[in-house]
């Protein structure tokens, strides 16, 4: 248990350049309270002390403004920046290595019982006040843009940016070497999951049409001086 605390807090001094101190991640860091909180709300929930771990989880919300299930499933290293308005569903479940930032929702889309809930693999990271709806799966490595709506499963090491999400950028996970590799742990994610080399699918949708355009109007140019010169 002490271990996962520790590790808990090493992920925040990794990822959050705002932290200074220990204490002052533990008595002000409400994305820390409310995992460390919810682990101990989960092992309650796997007890069978169903109402207690949902008094502790009501607790928790009040305490930290994020609300998380104890039915959830959250994996090691799990980081929450900031938190205010994050909710995250009974059937969620979350890998290794997952970042998400405030006002993010890993929703349900239907009011039967099973699975309904998404799931994040490893290293996801989730923009701030994106949305995850439904029983999907977003693949590990996948960078979720802020106020993005997914509502289908994406592949591995992908950005989604957009209502609904669109995936623009796609990586090939096998391509990555060592040496990125080191470097992408050395500076933690990829801020809020946003990019300036981010493309947007609309414009580049709206720039093939035009380009379509350019080349039919100078083909029909060349007709026309073909038939002028006959």
């Amino acid at each position: 248990m002490f271990s996962t605390i520790k590790e808990e807090i090493d992920v925040v001094f990794e990822r959050d350049p705002a932290s200074r101190s220990i204490l002052e991640t533990v008595f002000t860091c409400p994305g820390f309270q409310a995992i460390v909180l919810h682990r101990l709300n989960h092992w309650l929930w796997k007890k069978g002390l169903c109402l207690l771990a949902r008094i502790t989880a009501h607790i928790s919300r009040f305490l930290t403004g994020i609300e998380i299930h104890p039915g959830a499933i959250i994996g090691r290293r799990f980081f929450i920046d900031h938190g205010m308005g994050i909710v995250i569903g009974e059937t969620a479940e979350i890998g290794d290595d997952v970042s998400i930032y405030h006002g993010v929702t890993l929703g349900g889309t239907t009011w039967n019982k099973g699975k309904r809930h998404p799931t994040l693999e490893n290293n996801v990271v989730v923009g701030a006040g994106a949305k995850i709806l439904g029983p999907i799966t977003i693949g590990s490595g996948t960078r979720i843009g802020c106020n993005a709506v997914v509502v289908k499963d994406t592949p591995e090491c992908a950005t989604v940016v957009g209502v609904p999400g669109h995936v623009v950028v796609k990586k090939d996970a096998n391509a990555q070497s060592a040496q990125r590799e080191a470097m992408a742990k050395k500076i933690g994610f990829t801020a809020y999951a946003e990019s300036k080399d981010v493309t947007d699918p609309v414009q580049n949708a709206l720039d093939s049409i035009l380009d379509h355009m350019h080349k039919v109007e100078s083909e029909l140019e060349e007709l026309k001086k073909e038939k002028d010169n006959e």
